[in-house]
């Protein structure tokens, strides 16, 4: 008979031989996924005595993992602003340094009842718009990604959200076709220099989508790309929220400045890393 508690000690092992320095945690996860328990149980009952059929489901997971799928893929979902979305091979996997996103996106809304507008370019799983939207009960929101599958991996989160009927998630080439005025817009695009990629964590340049993290040979042509439209969309007293890597703020800012907008001020993340900058418009 082969326990629970046996096969979790197991899987933890494989994991940190194979160099995931979340192993024991990744390995509790996988259990739970497999046997359909919550995570909790599977400390709370290591004498169960599992069946072949879950070993077997369970070995399969192991062996993904070990070669460095990134656990949110396996299970098919990632928290994110304690919202639960799919995730799939076509979307980035959401972040918590990009909940600062909408920490800074909160912090300039002065009434959060308002009938707002937004716009998001590079929606991805659609987790950015779609925790802005639970926030702000009166608010639209339009998604714009390159990608059909990311959309329809996004349009899915907005029906498991109830949050479908307030957004629309369209295909786009930035804000190519994009007509009228917006309270707010977001973007976390696209920031990894090229060159950059393949020296990333297995997990980020294996499995993620290329397209979604390279931003050119100095990592800035999505915003170079972004300013006009943000400018043209960008309603009067409206705020813009750029997510940026580490050390990009400056030069992010002074694209921005470049076709009129307005820094408002940069925003840090939990570890102390500019990681978004803010404008609006110059009128």
């Amino acid at each position: 008979m082969t326990t629970c508690g046996e096969v979790l000690r197991t899987v933890t092992t494989r994991l940190h031989d194979a160099g995931i320095p979340s192993a024991r945690l990744d390995a509790r996860l996988l259990l739970a996924h497999a046997l359909d328990v919550s995570a909790t149980a599977v400390f709370s009952h290591p004498e169960r005595v599992l069946t072949a059929d879950e070993q077997a489901r369970i070995e399969a997971l192991a062996v993904r993992r070990a070669g460095r799928e990134p656990v949110s893929h396996i299970l098919g979902q990632r928290e994110f602003w304690s919202l639960t979305f799919k995730v799939t091979a076509d979307t980035l996997d959401p972040r918590p340094d990009t909940e600062t996103v909408i920490d800074a996106v909160l912090a300039a809304v002065a009434d959060r009842q308002a009938p707002l507008r937004l716009l998001d370019f590079g929606t991805g799983s659609g987790c950015i718009l779609l925790a802005l939207l639970s926030e702000l009960p009166q608010a639209s929101g339009l998604g714009v990604d390159a990608s059909p599958a990311a959309l329809a991996v996004a349009l899915a989160n907005g029906q498991a959200l109830g949050l479908d009927h307030r957004v629309i998630f369209a295909s786009g080439d930035w804000g190519r076709g994009i007509t009228g005025l917006f309270d707010v817009i977001v973007s976390n695009p696209p920031y990894i220099r090229d060159q950059d990629i393949d020296g990333l964590e297995v997990e980020v340049a294996g499995f993620e989508p290329r397209a979604a993290l390279a931003g050119g040979p100095d990592g800035l042509d999505c915003y170079r790309a972004l300013a006009p439209d943000v400018k043209r969309l960008l309603k009067a007293g409206g705020r813009a929220v750029f997510e940026v890597g580490q050390g990009q703020a400056e030069a992010v800012a002074g694209i921005m400045q470049t076709v009129g907008l307005v820094v408002q001020g940069l925003r840090r993340d939990l570890s102390g890393i500019e990681r978004c900058v803010i404008v609006s418009q110059s009128f």
